[in-house]
């Protein structure tokens, strides 16, 4: 029997993923297309893909002790075949453990590997007699042990074990592997957007987010929504744009929070380093009737020396995005920590602020360095010229636990994503 197209999609996103460097998401937009893919073959093939890459460290260690061979040393094949059944039977209770691994084996026969065949419908018998059972016995009392558990890099672990304690740090892992919720953003800059029928649920705490079982294409493509956490339009709404301010945004690709923002300003003047993500950025603004929006292709840390006097400004800053690995499945294993680049774009855009003005920090990172000790370093360095707003008051519901007049929306306590934003006020030239 020839794979079905869902685990077909679902090994060429894994092979892609591991053996080509390919991210993900990507990977998987062109698979699906290829493939033809309806709806039903569609979600099935993301959640086996996206799965797989999460949990790769993990199917890793046991097919290495299943199989007896180094996993480094089977064909990258053999490798890609032998996970997505590993991640069926160990995580997909509505698969049958056979159907995994007779559509893995056909996926090996169907690369030509027929002298592999034997040797994946082995492993693959194995797998399905022991796999629930080796998962189940993985301790997790130590940052190594859990991290090994659910599958993320030891750095990671590590560093949630020493910021927050056990507890939190696996409540932090398992919430990341499970799957994301589906928000967007009702876009106010077209008319009738407001009141469209859609399909979904309000946000109580955020206003002009619906939570959807999956994003109307439609809609989507008439510009009425913007896929959006709920968390990213919270650090839009920080910013606290006021009619007819000019705001500058760094980082500003692929485009949410800018048009988020170009709701209530006059002017946003929105920066991107790379090129193809600023031409990105110029169609979601498009799409989406944000008019008002100036896209400038530019280093964030060496703007252009014209661009200066605004009122307001947004730094979503590069970072490790440990807070957000629901939605991306392979940063786990490509992401790091940036404070030294964060720094030198949160004091660049400072410098262009007006006195009075704001400049609102975010990142989709729960890690200290990333976040409040960033902040801290800008207001030290400063020479008294910033300081920190209190948003835990205008957002009692994600104060930062230990920081209230910062905000932390947490993966495992309030669903969606992570993220931290802080906003720093200008108080003098």
């Amino acid at each position: 029997m020839n794979p079905s197209p869902a685990r077909a999609v679902a090994y060429e996103v894994v092979l892609r993923v591991f053996e080509q460097g390919a991210y993900a998401d990507r990977a998987f937009e062109t698979s699906a297309v290829e493939h033809e893919l309806d709806h039903r073959d569609r979600g099935l093939a993301q959640r086996i893909a996206f799965g797989t890459v999460q949990r790769r460290r993990t199917l890793d260690h046991a097919i290495a002790l299943l199989a007896k061979r180094p996993i480094e040393r089977l064909d990258p094949q053999v490798r890609a075949a032998l996970r997505i059944a590993a991640y069926q039977i160990g995580y997909l209770d509505q698969v049958p453990a056979y159907a995994a691994v007779h559509e893995s084996v056909g996926l090996v026969r169907r690369a030509r590997l027929e002298s592999a065949v034997g040797f994946a419908n082995a492993v693959g018998r194995r797998l399905s007699e022991g796999l629930v059972a080796l998962l189940a016995e993985l301790p997790e009392s130590t940052p190594q042990e859990a991290a090994l558990k659910h599958s993320y890099p030891d750095w990671i672990a590590e560093t949630w074990w020493r910021e927050w304690g056990p507890e939190t740090a696996l409540a932090l892992m398992r919430a990341q592997n499970e799957a994301p919720e589906t928000v967007v953003r009702i876009n106010g800059l077209k008319d009738g957007a407001a009141s469209l029928a859609l399909t979904g649920t309000p946000d109580p705490l955020i206003p002009g987010a619906l939570r959807v079982e999956q994003v109307d294409a439609a809609a989507l493509e008439a510009g009425l929504i913007q896929p959006q956490s709920r968390a990213s339009m919270l650090a839009g709404l920080a910013v606290d744009v006021r009619d007819g301010q000019r705001v500058l945004d760094l980082c500003a690709a692929p485009g949410g929070k800018t048009t988020q923002l170009a709701q209530w300003a006059a002017q946003v003047v929105a920066v991107e380093l790379n090129e193809a993500r600023a031409r990105e950025l110029e169609e979601t603004c498009r799409r989406l009737g944000a008019t008002n929006v100036r896209v400038v292709c530019a280093d964030g840390r060496k703007l252009p020396p014209g661009l200066v006097g605004f009122d307001r400004a947004l730094v979503d800053a590069p970072c490790s995005g440990i807070g957000v690995l629901a939605y991306r499945p392979d940063l786990r294993w490509r992401g790091k920590p940036l404070p030294e680049l964060q720094l030198e774009l949160l004091q660049s855009a400072a410098a262009r602020v007006t006195q009075g003005g704001t400049v609102t920090f975010s990142t989709c990172a729960v890690h200290a360095a990333e976040n409040e000790e960033l902040v801290d370093a800008a207001v030290a360095a400063s020479g008294g010229r910033l300081e920190l707003d209190d948003l835990g008051s205008e957002w009692p519901d994600f104060r930062h636990p230990r920081r209230p007049e910062l905000l932390l929306p947490l993966p495992h306590v309030h669903g969606g994503a992570g993220f931290f934003v802080a906003r720093l006020r200008v108080v003098s030239a």
